[in-house]
């Protein structure tokens, strides 16, 4: 890693309340351990949690001269593996940390890294980042599945993994519906495919009329179509390569709310 530049005693110290919050922060056990595999010294054991990490941050900076361990040791104290059973920890703690890391220009990602990003100058600002995403869609009415699958995604107007995981809530529900175990677009195939029966598993109308088998294949296939054009690239590619816009990822997640409210009203056949 290459040196990063020093954090300020005041980023440290807002850093340090945040993974050392007497409620909702690390315990005293983990904050040790962390601290030991981060080959960060300990110095100040016995006071409070987050001025334990706190002065052993200072300490760390003033000998070594960079932001190297406060990085080190937030990839450590966040990394999903540790968050299995826990997804509204590892939640609460990525979005109190990304207020405090943007004013360093800094961002931690679903996968528990950090990376660069825009800086915020103010906390209005650092909050609007958090938030804007959310708020816009609610404003959409946005059916409340795509909210819940992909609430901390938009918290951080992070577009890429916020359509990746409302892609998946429609897979989820389709195998609720339906007991099905397969994913993607062979999962919509053989949920709403009319077949060679012209009886779907999943029927999101009467299908008395030409017109509403004609809508029924014609749902199948836009659903076909979301995964392929969505979730498979955001699946299989990294962020980088496959970036999407503000406006692109609100209608895309706009569409997955529609999805839903189809699926929601669907009757199983068979």
């Amino acid at each position: 890693m290459k040196n990063e530049k020093c954090f300020s005693a005041e980023h440290m110290e807002a850093i340090a309340k945040i993974l050392g919050d007497t409620n909702d922060g690390l315990t005293g056990s983990e904050i040790g351990y962390i601290l030991l595999k981060c080959d960060i010294k300990d110095v100040d054991s016995t006071a409070t949690k987050w001025k334990r990490l706190y002065n052993a941050f200072l300490s760390y900076q003033n000998v070594h001269k960079n932001g190297n361990h406060i990085i080190g040791f937030i990839h450590k104290a966040l990394n999903p593996v540790r968050f299995t059973s826990e997804r509204e920890r590892f939640d609460y703690f990525r979005e109190k940390l990304n207020i405090v890391l943007a004013f360093s220009g800094l961002q931690l990602g679903e996968d528990g890294k950090i990376r660069r990003c825009q800086s915020a100058s103010t906390i209005p600002e650092a909050e609007h980042r958090a938030k804007a995403l959310k708020d816009t869609l609610s404003s959409r009415d946005v059916h409340e599945d795509v909210l819940r699958f992909c609430r901390a995604e938009l918290l951080q107007d992070n577009y890429f993994h916020a359509v990746l995981e409302a892609t998946k809530s429609v897979a989820n529900k389709l195998r609720l519906k339906t007991g099905l175990t397969s994913d993607g677009s062979a999962l919509a195939f053989a949920a709403l495919s009319l077949g060679q029966s012209g009886q779907p598993l999943l029927a999101i109308n009467s299908l008395k009329s030409e017109t509403e088998r004609a809508e029924q294949r014609g749902f199948m296939n836009l659903v076909v179509g979301l995964f392929g054009t969505f979730r498979n690239p955001t699946a299989h590619a990294e962020k980088i390569y496959w970036p999407i816009e503000e406006q692109d990822a609100l209608d895309i997640l706009s569409l997955v709310s529609l999805v839903h409210r189809k699926l929601d009203k669907a009757t199983k056949l068979t």
